[in-house]
């Protein structure tokens, strides 16, 4: 009987499973206490409903909010509101046992309603590529999928620094991300999308403007002479494709001069989630198609 509860010690003492309750410091300094293994997980925004299911953890999702249709299964689960007017009601309705949220994205007075409600609600605010696959990681290890949270977030990173290498030592073109159409809105350096420029190998126009996302003239476009031109698509009804060959009438410009405005899938640059990398690989390839993006990718 000794010698088997010694086994048990051993095995129990040995074991890899994730141990609960656990403590996690999120993004406004808040100490969240995960006392058991997440079951029914409530994501605030849609690139945290990406990052669960990448995590393989769909069928924990008990409910989603608007515009969280990536994967398409999402579709299938109850909304809770949109990204900044949430139904709390709704939410403990569904009765979570853990909620996900954003910092810049959600109301903080959701925090102290869920709160309120004991529900544990962790927040996340990455700001750069590096800081996105970090809440991968962290994600995974509050839902007690480590390993695999591991194991997605370096298959990122690797595909992070093929392009990275890829791009190293070309020239920077001057580059244009156009986020709205109207008015024209751009990003500085202090937005996750400049980092998707840099990291592409582009120099961003805006960079240095004091405004998170500033508004931008045409004047000024016809000024700085931006050597490519990318428009963040949503594609609604051919508006952003419009504005494509709006933009290629401006022959002073060397991005219209030499066709290099293009349009990139919104959800891809917008939402932090694992898909980023996608969206990176996309950009790179607009800025440099002197790359053999294929035969990097088959790496």
């Amino acid at each position: 009987m000794k010698s088997l509860i010694i086994i048990f010690l051993l095995a129990v003492c040995g074991s890899t499973a994730p141990v609960y309750g656990r403590s996690f410091k999120d993004a406004v300094d808040r100490v969240v206490v995960i006392e058991h293994n997440p079951v029914r997980i409530i994501p605030l925004a849609p690139s945290l409903t990406e990052i669960l299911y990448y995590l393989g953890l769909g069928d924990r999702v008990a409910g989603v909010t608007a515009y969280s249709y990536y994967p398409p299964e999402a579709l299938t689960k109850p909304q809770v509101g949109g990204y900044h007017d949430l139904n709390i009601e709704k939410i403990i309705t569904l009765n979570p046992d853990l909620v996900i949220g954003t910092k810049d994205g959600n109301n903080p007075g959701i925090v102290d309603l869920l709160e309120q409600a004991k529900i544990p609600t962790y927040i996340v605010n990455p700001r750069n590529i590096v800081e996105v696959i970090e809440t991968v990681r962290i994600v995974g290890r509050i839902c007690g999928v480590d390993a695999r949270a591991d194991q997605l977030a370096g298959g990122l990173t690797k595909r992070l620094e093929r392009i990275r290498e890829a791009v190293k030592g070309k020239k920077k073109p001057l580059v244009f991300l156009q986020i709205n159409l109207h008015p024209i809105m751009s990003v500085n350096k202090h937005t996750f999308h400049h980092d998707l420029i840099s990291i592409a190998g582009g120099i961003n126009m805006t960079a240095d403007s004091g405004i998170n996302y500033p508004r931008i003239s045409i004047e000024e476009l016809l000024k700085r002479k931006p050597d490519v031109l990318i428009i963040s698509s949503m594609d609604r009804s051919g508006e952003f494709e419009k504005a494509r060959q709006e933009w290629l009438n401006f022959k002073s410009i060397p991005a219209a001069k030499e066709r290099r405005v293009h349009l990139i899938d919104s959800d891809l640059i917008d939402r932090p989630s694992p898909r980023i990398i996608d969206g990176i690989e996309e950009m790179a390839r607009i800025i440099h198609p002197e790359v053999d993006w294929d035969a990097i990718n088959g790496q």
